[in-house]
């Protein structure tokens, strides 16, 4: 079964799922709901019905993958892979409202459509339902010991999550982020929460740590290539393909690992000089400054390192999964896994 097959046999269940946990108890609070419904991309907003356009549903689907790749039973595992989901949708509401971004998956963002009060409550609300949507696994036979354990990562990935977007935030104004500091803000912000959907899906099949420990491994790897490799698309994507103006984080002076790279390199520190009297500027920068960084970034092989740093989480993700030996149904599950390391490392969007 090819990864796309997968994601056809399993989204459904997790959409089922959200769909079931972010609906209204009561029709006076339908427009509370309806602010979290629209953020998951279920309607418009006049909280009207459209085709879902919420996202790639990574995170859930990687979740029940790792599941059946460890054993078990993915029906067990819709309810993590849910939490899963609702928690990442929890941290956008809140990072569009905290970056100033009006716009998130092409639509106005929820603080831009509701103001940011109603906002940050919309957010708050998806976090207690990804709580609530954990309390499920034991109606789907999970083991009072396995559900807790879910239960204590996906909480830990909370703190994680939260001190990772403190750490982005608090490098806007800095120019002296370093390589270290950058990996220590994305395995918080984006790793994390990737290598603890891995965990989980494990931890609802197997009392086996060092199996889940595995996974987190992969997830958590698989995270930092993501990411960096995001990083490149933020600066030389294809806007037909990202939807975004080209060099979109050169614009808003993002510390990406290019930047960084140049900033921190020992060997060009004419161009670092030069890149820090850019981002000394106020944002948003202007085209003339954008072409100057970009010019510069493209002279230090910037772009260069940071695909080849991708290229080496991805195989660190790998060696992590072939430790994790399988057979029957279960190694299919991990050749998707396999698929869909290979597919976030060539992605275009």
């Amino acid at each position: 079964m090819s990864l796309e097959e997968a994601f056809a046999r399993l989204l459904p269940l997790v959409e089922g799922e959200l769909q079931e946990m972010v609906r209204a108890s009561h029709y006076s609070l339908s427009d509370y709901y309806g602010m979290m419904q629209y953020h998951m991309g279920w309607v418009d907003s006049d909280l009207k019905p459209v085709k879902s356009q919420g996202g790639k549903r990574l995170r859930p689907v990687l979740c029940l993958l790792c599941c059946e790749a460890a054993g078990g039973d993915v029906e067990q595992a819709v309810p993590a892979a849910a939490a899963v989901e609702l928690v990442h949708n929890f941290s956008l509401v809140h990072d569009d409202i905290e970056d100033g971004s009006h716009y998130r998956r092409g639509r106005r963002a929820v603080w831009d459509l509701w103001g940011a009060a109603q906002a940050i409550n919309a957010g708050d609300g998806l976090f207690v339902l990804a709580r609530q949507t954990l309390h499920r696994l034991v109606d789907r036979g999970v083991s009072l010991a396995r559900y807790q354990a879910v239960g204590q990562a996906l909480d830990r990935a909370c703190l994680l999550l939260c001190e990772g977007q403190h750490f982005d935030m608090s490098f806007e104004e800095r120019l002296d982020v370093d390589r270290d500091q950058y990996l220590a803000m994305i395995r918080r912000k984006t790793a994390t929460l990737l290598a603890t959907a891995a965990q989980m899906g494990v931890l609802v099949a197997s009392d086996d740590p060092v199996l889940a420990a595995r996974y987190y491994r992969f997830g958590e790897n698989l995270g930092l290539a993501f990411q960096i490799q995001d990083d490149v698309l933020g600066i030389w994507g294809d806007e037909k393909h990202t939807g975004k103006s080209t060099a979109t984080d050169i614009r808003d002076k993002k510390k990406t690992l290019p930047v960084v790279y140049v900033l921190n390199h020992p060997d060009e520190r004419l161009p670092a000089r030069q890149l820090l009297d850019i981002y000394r500027q106020p944002a948003p920068l202007g085209a003339r400054d954008i072409e100057a960084a970009l010019t510069i970034l493209d002279r230090a092989g910037a772009r260069q390192y940071a695909e080849e740093m991708a290229r080496g989480y991805h195989a660190q993700a790998l060696a992590s999964l072939d430790e994790c030996k399988t057979e029957g149904r279960a190694l299919a599950a991990q050749e998707n896994l396999r698929e869909m390391a290979a597919s976030l490392l060539g992605r275009t969007t």
